[in-house]
C-alpha cells in the first residue's frame, strides 16, 4: 500500500521578453505540473501564443493533409530523424516544396477521379438507353415537343395510351426479388407534359439525363468503355506515382508532423500563464523529493530571468484542500509504485485515478489479482501458455489495455502453476499422481505408465495434490471464505487509515471504525452458529462466549455506524454475509473448469480410446487425431478459463476491496513533457 508522491505548489517569475527560452527550460525539467491561470486574478491576464505558433499551425494542416492523401498514419512504419536538422528543413520551406510535388500529383489523380465518375454516370445512363430504339441526336433539339426519359417500377405504357399524339418507347422487365424495372422516353406536347410526368410518377419514375451525343446508345458505349480502360490504365500510373511520393516522403512528414505539433504545444504554454506588460506568472505543482533539482535546473538556464519560490508542500489532511483558493485545492497525483505494481496502475484508472489523500490500491491489485486469477486456474498445463503469451506480450506491446492482459496472464500463469503444482497437483484437469480409478479418475502416472518418485509426492499437499471435485471440496470453499474475510478485512483497514490521514481518529473510527467491528462480530457470530449448525458442535465452552461475543461486537458495530450513516447502517449488514460469500467463487470457477477438463479427458481416453478400465493406447493413426481433438478441448478449457477467471478476480478487487477505501476523483500529475517518436533530440529526456 502506497501514498501518492508528496507536491509542493511552486511559484516561477520571470520576465516577459525570455518566455520562449523559459518554456523551453520548463520542457527540459520535465517535472511541472501548470495550474492554469485564471483570467482576473492577480491583475493579470492569460498569455498569447507565442508568434511563431500562427506559421507552425499553418504548416501542420498541409503535412497532415498530404499525410492523409498519401495514406500515411500514426502506424506507419518510418525511421527516425533529428529534430535540429528538421526544424532547419522545416525553416528554408521544405513542407512547401514537398507540398507542390505531392499536389501536383495530387491534381491529376484527382481530376482523373472525376471524369471516370462522370464517364461511369454517362455509361450507366448509356446502358439503361441501349434497350431504347432512338438515336442520342433524337432526344433533343424540339420547340413543339417535350421530351422526358428515365427508369420507372411499373410498366406505363396502357395509360400512356391516354396522351394524344405522343410518342411512347418503354422497355421493361417484370420484377423478380429485387431486381427488374424498366426504362422509358416519352415524346409530347409541351402542353401534355405535366400530364405525362404525373402518369409516369404513378410508375415509380425516375428521370435522368440523356447524354450527349450521335447514333445508337450502344456505339456511344462501347466508345464509354473504351474511354473508361484509357481513364483506368492512365489512374493506375498515377496512384504509382502517388505511392512513390509516399515512400519517398513518409519519414518526413511523419517527423515533421510530430515536430510541428511539439512546437504548437510549446507555443501555447503562455494560455496557461498570468501574463503582465513586462512578466509572467506560472503556478505549478512539483514532486516534492524533486523540487531542488528543479530550482537549480531552472536557474542555471535561465540565470537572473527566473525566481522560484515554494509556496506549499501539500500535506494528506482534507483541511489543506479546503482552504486553499479554488485552483490550488486539488493537487495532482503522481503514483508512487515500483516497476511491477506500476503495471496494475492501469487498472485502477479503469475505475478512477486515485485521490491525493488516498492509498493507490494499484499494490493490492499487484498481488490479489493475479493471486485470484491463479487460484481459480490451478494448473501446471493451463499455466505455462498463459505465462508465455503474458511475458511475450509485455516485451512486445505498449498499448495500455494489452499490456494491461499480458501482465495478468503473466503473473496469474505464474501463481497459477505454483498453485496447479504444489496445492493441486495436476495439468489438464488430470492430477499427476495416484491409480487408475476408472470411469473419470485418470492420472498422467497411470496414463504414462510411470512411478514417480517419492520425493516428488512429498512436495504436494496431501501428497498429491488437493481435488477440486472430491472430498476436497469443503475444504476449497471454507478456504475462499477465509481468503475473501482477510481480503476485505484489508479493505476496511486501507479505509480507516485513510479517513484518519484526511481527518482524525475519531473520524476514522465513526466512519470506518465501526465498519470494522461489525465485519469481525459478523464473521466471529457465524463462524460459531456453522459450527452449531453445521459440525454439531454443542454450544458450550469457548463457542459460547465466542456466539456472545460476535453478537455484541455486531450489535456495537452497527450502533456506531447508525450514528454516522443512519438506516443504511441497518440494512447493509445483510450484505455483509453477501460478500463474503462472494469469494466462493474463487472454488467454484475452479471446480468448474476441472470438471469440463475431466469430461474431455474421459470423452477422449475413456469413450473414443477405450481407456475404461485399464490403459490401452490405440495405433499411431488413431492416436494423433484424437489427441490434436483432445488439445482443441482444452483449448476451449484454456480460453474460458482467462474469461471466467480474469474477470471474476478483477471484479472481486473493484467490488468487494477496493469500495471499502477508494474513492478515487484525483487529477492525473501531467507535467510539461515532450515525448518524441520520429525525432531524435540532443538533450536527455529523462526525468529531473
Amino acid at each position: 500500500m502506497s501514498l501518492p508522491e508528496s507536491m509542493s505548489r511552486v511559484v516561477v517569475v520571470g520576465t516577459k521578453s525570455h518566455m520562449e527560452e523559459a518554456i523551453e527550460a520548463f520542457y527540459s525539467v520535465r517535472a511541472l505540473h501548470v495550474i492554469d491561470h485564471t483570467a482576473g486574478t492577480d491583475g493579470m491576464s492569460i498569455g498569447s501564443p507565442l508568434p511563431t505558433n500562427t506559421k507552425a499551425s499553418e504548416r501542420l494542416l498541409k503535412v497532415r493533409a498530404m499525410e492523409k492523401e498519401l495514406g500515411i498514419g500514426k502506424n506507419t512504419e518510418t525511421s527516425k530523424v533529428s529534430a535540429d536538422e528538421l526544424r532547419e528543413q522545416i525553416s528554408y520551406g521544405s513542407v512547401e516544396g514537398v507540398e507542390a510535388e505531392v499536389l501536383k500529383v495530387l491534381d491529376v489523380r484527382n481530376d482523373l477521379n472525376r471524369r471516370i465518375t462522370e464517364l461511369n454516370a454517362k455509361k450507366k445512363s448509356l446502358e439503361l438507353l441501349t434497350a431504347i430504339p432512338v438515336d442520342l441526336e433524337l432526344y433533343s433539339g424540339y420547340k413543339s415537343l417535350a421530351v422526358i426519359v428515365g427508369t420507372v417500377e411499373k410498366d406505363p405504357s396502357e395509360a400512356l395510351k391516354a396522351l394524344a399524339d405522343a410518342e411512347i418507347f418503354v422497355s421493361f422487365k417484370k420484377k423478380k426479388k429485387k431486381s427488374g424495372g424498366g426504362v422509358a422516353a416519352v415524346f409530347v406536347k409541351n402542353e401534355d407534359r405535366d400530364k405525362a410526368s404525373s402518369i409516369l410518377s404513378d410508375h415509380g419514375f425516375v428521370e435522368f439525363a440523356v447524354p450527349e451525343g450521335k447514333g445508337p446508345a450502344s456505339g456511344a458505349l462501347v466508345l464509354a468503355d473504351a474511354g473508361l480502360a484509357d481513364l483506368n490504365d492512365k489512374l493506375e500510373s498515377v496512384e504509382k506515382e502517388v505511392e512513390a511520393l509516399q515512400i519517398k516522403h513518409k519519414t518526413f512528414l511523419r517527423a515533421t508532423d510530430e515536430e510541428l505539433s511539439i512546437e504548437i504545444e510549446k507555443g501555447e504554454v503562455p494560455l496557461r500563464l498570468a501574463v503582465g506588460e513586462y512578466s509572467y506568472i506560472m503556478d505549478a505543482w512539483v514532486p516534492t523529493k524533486k523540487v531542488q533539482v528543479v530550482t537549480t535546473e531552472l536557474e542555471s538556464r535561465l540565470g537572473n530571468d527566473v525566481h522560484i519560490e515554494v509556496e506549499e508542500t501539500r500535506g494528506r489532511n482534507m483541511h489543506e484542500e479546503e482552504e486553499a483558493e479554488e485552483r490550488f485545492k486539488k493537487a495532482p497525483t503522481k503514483n508512487n509504485n515500483g516497476i511491477i505494481a506500476k503495471e496494475f496502475e492501469h487498472a485502477t484508472s479503469l475505475v478512477a485515478i486515485p485521490k491525493y489523500q488516498e492509498i493507490d490500491p494499484s499494490i493490492l491489485i499487484m498481488f490479489f489479482l493475479p493471486l485470484f486469477f491463479g487460484f481459480m486456474i490451478g494448473d501446471c498445463g493451463y499455466a505455462i501458455p498463459f505465462i508465455i503469451i503474458g511475458a511475450y506480450g509485455l516485451k512486445v506491446t505498449r498499448h495500455k489495455d494489452w499490456r494491461a492482459i499480458a501482465t495478468v496472464l503473466f503473473f496469474g500463469g505464474i501463481w497459477s502453476f505454483l498453485f496447479g503444482f504444489f496445492f493441486f497437483g495436476e495439468a489438464f484437469g488430470m492430477h499427476f499422481i495416484g491409480h487408475w480409478e476408472p470411469p473419470l479418475g485418470m492420472t498422467w502416472e497411470a496414463l504414462l505408465g510411470v512411478s514417480m518418485p517419492d520425493w516428488f509426492s512429498g512436495i504436494m499437499v496431501n501428497g498429491h495434490g488437493v481435488s477440486k471435485l472430491e472430498d476436497d471440496v469443503v475444504m476449497l470453499l471454507k478456504l475462499a471464505v477465509y481468503i475473501g474475510i482477510i481480503h476485505i478485512m484489508i479493505g476496511y483497514i486501507c479505509g480507516f487509515l485513510n479517513v484518519r490521514r484526511q481527518h482524525n481518529n475519531k473520524h476514522a473510527f465513526i466512519e470506518k471504525g465501526g465498519w470494522i467491528i461489525l465485519f469481525i462480530g459478523m464473521v466471529v457470530l457465524c463462524y460459531a452458529l456453522t459450527q452449531v449448525l453445521f459440525s454439531k458442535v454443542p454450544l458450550e465452552g469457548m463457542l459460547l462466549y465466542l456466539l456472545i461475543a460476535g453478537a455484541a461486537m455486531l450489535v456495537v458495530g452497527v450502533a456506531i455506524n447508525f450514528k454516522a450513516e443512519g438506516a443504511k447502517a441497518i440494512l447493509e449488514v445483510p450484505n455483509v454475509i453477501g460478500m463474503i460469500l462472494s469469494y466462493t467463487r474463487l472454488a467454484a470457477i475452479g471446480m468448474s473448469k476441472a470438471g469440463m477438463a475431466m469430461a474431455f479427458n474421459y470423452i477422449v481416453f475413456g469413450m473414443f480410446m477405450g481407456m475404461t478400465d485399464a490403459v490401452v493406447w490405440p495405433e499411431w493413426y488413431l492416436l494423433i487425431p484424437l489427441l490434436l481433438f483432445l488439445a482443441f478441448l482444452h483449448f476451449v478449457v484454456w480460453t474460458l478459463g482467462i474469461l471466467s477467471a480474469g474477470l471474476h478476480a478483477l471484479r472481486l478487487q473493484f467490488v468487494e476491496l477496493m469500495t471499502k477505501f477508494f474513492v478515487g476523483g484525483g487529477t492525473k500529475y501531467e507535467p510539461l513533457i515532450i515525448k518524441r517518436f520520429k525525432t531524435i533530440k540532443q538533450e536527455t529526456n529523462k526525468e529531473v
